[in-house]
């Protein structure tokens, strides 16, 4: 019974590439490559190196790896300042009442309208693109777990109060705990955030690797092909890290989530 779900979804994925391909190879359209070419196009880039770098080629290493570090720094520090930061503004009924207006203000903000901000700010390169990304990946991580701390059964404060619990045991034991489901929220929504800047922020002047970049160079030199093979990674490595954070989620908290 629990592989039906699993089969269901690769049965959907299945028939969708071949929807695909076959009314890409009736078209004909230069514009709408093939999936079986875009894969090959994808491995012949990416990962035809030997099998003791993990078949990835010196192309992945100057394009995959450097985007996968801006974004690993960007989303760790968007991260820890936003349980942090939520944390601190959750456990006050009065800071939270104050923050929360500058927290949605600050939220709905486009992030790349703030790019022209971080590009005086620090110029262009990495610093400047890792900065982008944890500024406007924060704000989901900070508000879902202001939400979660807000929300920890008053009964169970009540009973660590008895316990004489101090506030360093009530955050470990208590407070945290309750607000995993709403804090993983925010994080599931970042990383969705940090994946679209890092891309972003490589479209910009003064870089020179990325697959934001690549994409770029292709488009440039009208190579329709390497568009969709980034287009195609970009979706698979968001699906392999959005199913990582959701595996670390249902170890954490002890139940399955939904995707």
């Amino acid at each position: 019974m629990a592989a039906h779900p699993v089969l269901l979804r690769w049965l959907v994925l299945v028939l969708a590439v071949g929807v695909w391909e076959v009314s890409t190879r009736a078209r004909g359209s230069v514009y709408f490559p093939p999936p079986d070419r875009i894969a090959r196009h994808v491995r012949e880039l990416w990962f035809d190196g030997p099998v003791r770098h993990l078949f990835l080629s010196r192309a992945a290493v100057d394009d995959i790896l450097p985007s996968l570090g801006r974004m690993a720094a960007g989303f760790t520090l968007a991260a820890v300042a936003g349980i942090v930061l939520g944390v601190v503004v959750g456990r006050s009924r009065r800071v939270y009442a104050l923050a929360d207006p500058v927290l949605q203000f600050a939220r709905a903000v486009p992030p790349p309208a703030l790019v022209p901000v971080f590009v005086v700010v620090f110029a262009f390169g990495t610093p400047m693109q890792i900065a982008s990304i944890a500024f406007s990946a924060v704000w989901p991580v900070l508000i879902n777990t202001a939400a979660g701390v807000r929300n920890t059964d008053p009964l169970r404060l009540d009973v660590a109060a008895v316990l004489r619990l101090n506030t360093a045991e009530r955050l470990w034991f208590l407070v945290l705990p309750s607000a995993l489901p709403r804090i993983f929220a925010g994080l599931r929504l970042s990383l969705s955030l940090s994946l679209i800047l890092m891309v972003f922020s490589e479209l910009l002047p003064g870089t020179a690797n990325g697959i934001g970049f690549t994409l770029t160079d292709a488009q440039t030199r009208s190579d329709l092909l390497t568009v969709w093979a980034a287009l195609v990674l970009l979706g698979a490595l968001g699906h392999l890290l959005n199913t990582g954070l959701l595996a670390v989620e249902k170890r954490l908290i002890g139940k399955e989530k939904a995707p």
